[in-house]
């Protein structure tokens, strides 16, 4: 019999962030592959849009920074076999920059976020031998200009995953995807905000600072999860991947 590789049939799947950008492809790709997926986003009727696109998907309005929010989520789930930590939100600026409440609310969402639903997670992923998936960014890895704090909290999601790898080595499995720049709402954010005049511009310069020449697209970084999350990727646990067209080796 023909086995056909990557397929999640009968998982149940839990995305943070899942209603956009790389969130949202992500989901698409689960469901695709056969996942049952929880849609877990702040934007409810973004999420439930989504998930009446997706079979088997489910909405479910969750702030990840309130253990409340968490606890209520955590409630509705039964079983749970993959979990994409990709909800993140990002900050521009050097260190004279950043002020404390920048730099509090980033490691509030990307870090405490990210915290809070992994430990509500853990006891259902041990029951299932699961996975986690942590969507980091190569700003954990390397150094990046006035990103300051974003550095500092995907250089923590970097660890985490690690740390965790460590302490769980047969309970279940768990990586990290460390991407470039990726054309999402986030980077197109991020163009309107601070670059409203010369868009175009700060793209181009953008795709140029990729080797590859171009942003990532939100489905690359989703088939990369997909491998992490399916059973071909037993043997893979603790890792931290770029896919970041070759920025962080030049």
């Amino acid at each position: 019999m023909n086995h056909t590789p990557f397929r999640l049939d009968n998982r149940i799947a839990l995305v943070t962030g899942g209603a956009s950008g790389i969130g949202e492809a992500t989901c698409r790709v689960l469901a695709a592959a056969g996942a049952d997926v929880l849609i877990a986003d702040l934007n409810l009727p973004a999420a439930e849009k989504l998930a009446g696109e997706l079979p088997g998907a489910r909405a479910v309005q969750c702030d990840i920074t309130s253990p409340e929010s968490v606890q209520q989520m955590f409630s509705t789930v039964e079983k749970l076999d993959i979990l994409v930590n990709n909800a993140g939100i990002g900050h521009v600026g050097n260190i004279e920059e950043t002020s404390l409440e920048d730099f509090q609310r980033l490691f509030r969402v990307n870090v405490e976020g990210l915290f809070l639903v992994t430990k509500a997670a853990v006891p259902l992923l041990i029951a299932s031998h699961g996975n986690i998936v942590n969507i980091g960014s190569v700003a954990g890895l390397i150094g990046i200009k006035k990103r300051f704090v974003y550095c500092a909290t995907k250089g923590a999601v970097v660890t985490i995953t690690r740390q965790l790898a460590v302490d769980y080595p047969t309970q279940f499995r768990v990586n990290c995807i460390c991407p470039g720049t990726v054309e999402t709402p986030f980077v197109e954010g991020y163009l309107e905000k601070y670059h409203k005049h010369e868009k175009e511009k700060v793209r181009a310069e953008i795709n140029a600072r990729q080797p590859i020449g171009r942003l990532g697209k939100p489905e690359e970084i989703a088939h990369l999860a997909l491998y992490l999350c399916s059973d071909e990727a037993g043997f893979v646990t603790g890792s931290v991947v770029t896919i970041d067209g070759g920025w962080t080796a030049a």
